[in-house]
């Protein structure tokens, strides 16, 4: 994890040289059409103060995120892109070059989050780094071909035009995506593949909006000037407000979900902290199987669920340890707990993975063989985060043993690498936040 905790600052490191650079080269030279400069940073820094949430230098978000929200500030990403691909404005030809578009975008970004950081809730390092890199790499491939004349001069102003700002931005989008998994993949530890994996099924989100509406934004401002920016940040804004009230509805989701997996804790049918400790260490070996976005969700809310069908029992399991009871009686309890979920209301595909944890696992869909695995480790280790190395790996062999019929080898496989990771290190922090 040490080098991998260093990209973070590597990033932040060249983001910050090259925009001392580009203020330095843009004080120095003076703002080419200053007018138009003025417009696009006025963009940047409305789109900053709309932004739908922080986005801290240390902590992994949630683990239903979708990850087309890591853009909290679409109007302003979509401006940044905008200014990078501007080859002209009411058919006037542009100058402002590559350090001019990020100096404006940094200076405009800046001024967006001062309000958020005199609420103590600001934007972090790592997102303003991404914006800057990523509006620095657009420019830098799209100003020299077209100040120099190369580009209208091979592709002209047609839909061969349009195309290759096209292409820039999806060349731009991508960037942004390995950037951002670079920096996920250091704060959580999580394969990388996956976590790039989660960010490039992000494009096909909100991602997808901010790409198209800044290259309308950089063709209608070529054609319209800078007035055409106000109408054109109007749908975005819109979907802005849309997908702020979404994500309302998520979290709120979730946190019912959380408060439902507490009440076998309360009740005392659980040991404390079992059930978040089960969802987080269940998340991050779905992570190393390869499972994102929703898949992820789904597994996190059936693992927070799982044990919710000891509420039905007139005996309480001692120590809520189920993985040592008889399959029969496994098999009763987690039918129970499917009946409970239907009736709260959680989507259907969770009670389904509640009451197939205990089937053999080739009868399983994957997120019920992973909470079956996961459930199992905890109870065997017994005291969680407390317990030594020595119950860790009996808990383990044990598991390596149940592989004939109970548990599935690749799952084990998996939670075993996601241990040697340090993964319980990650699991006793989510449970104890």
């Amino acid at each position: 994890m040490t080098s991998g905790a260093a990209v973070p600052r590597v990033l932040r490191a060249a983001a910050l040289l090259l925009g001392l650079v580009a203020l330095g080269a843009t004080f120095w030279h003076g703002l080419a059409e200053p007018g138009t400069a003025l417009a696009f940073g006025t963009l940047v820094a409305a789109g900053e103060l709309a932004r739908w949430g922080a986005a801290p230098d240390a902590g992994a978000p949630a683990v239903d995120e979708d990850p087309g929200e890591s853009e909290p500030a679409p109007l302003g990403a979509a401006g940044a892109l905008a200014y990078a691909l501007l080859g002209a404005s009411a058919g006037t030809p542009t100058t402002h070059g590559v350090l001019q578009t990020v100096a404006v975008v940094l200076a405009g970004a800046l001024a967006g989050i001062v309000p958020h950081i005199a609420r103590g809730r600001g934007p972090g390092r790592d997102h303003l780094a991404r914006r800057v890199l990523t509006a620095g790499f657009a420019a830098l491939c799209f100003q020299p071909l077209y100040n120099t004349g190369v580009l209208t001069e091979h592709l002209g102003q047609g839909p061969a035009y349009v195309l290759f700002l096209l292409l820039l931005l999806v060349l731009t989008a991508l960037c942004d995506a390995v950037l951002a998994a670079l920096v996920l993949r250091a704060r959580t530890g999580h394969p990388y593949g996956s976590v790039l994996r989660d960010e490039l099924h992000g494009l096909l989100g909100i991602r997808s909006a901010v790409c198209a509406t800044g290259a309308v934004m950089a063709l209608a401002v070529a054609a319209a000037g800078p007035w055409a920016l106000p109408v054109l940040a109007v749908p975005l804004l819109l979907t802005q407000v849309s997908h702020r009230r979404y994500a309302a509805v998520r979290t709120v989701n979730r946190q019912t979900i959380a408060s439902l997996a507490r009440a076998t804790e309360i009740a005392g049918c659980t040991a404390p902290g079992h059930a978040h400790r089960v969802a987080a260490l269940s998340t991050a070996v779905g992570r190393e199987m390869g499972l994102t976005g929703p898949e992820l969700t789904l597994l996190e809310h059936a693992a927070l669920m799982h044990d919710i069908g000891q509420l039905s029992l007139v005996d309480p399991v001692p120590g809520g340890a189920t993985a040592q009871l008889p399959a029969e009686e496994q098999r009763r309890i987690a039918l129970l707990g499917g009946e409970v979920v239907r009736r709260t209301g959680v989507p259907a595909a969770v009670a389904l993975v509640v009451e197939r944890q205990a089937d053999p696992y080739h009868e399983q869909p994957r997120a019920a063989r992973i909470v079956r695995v996961v459930n199992a480790y905890d109870d065997l280790v017994g005291a969680g985060a407390d317990a030594g190395a020595g119950a860790a790996l009996g808990a383990l062999e044990r598991l390596r043993l149940g592989t004939a019929r109970d548990y599935h080898p690749d799952v084990v496989e998996c939670l075993a690498r996601v241990l040697a990771r340090g993964g319980a290190a990650g699991v006793t922090s989510a449970a104890s936040g």
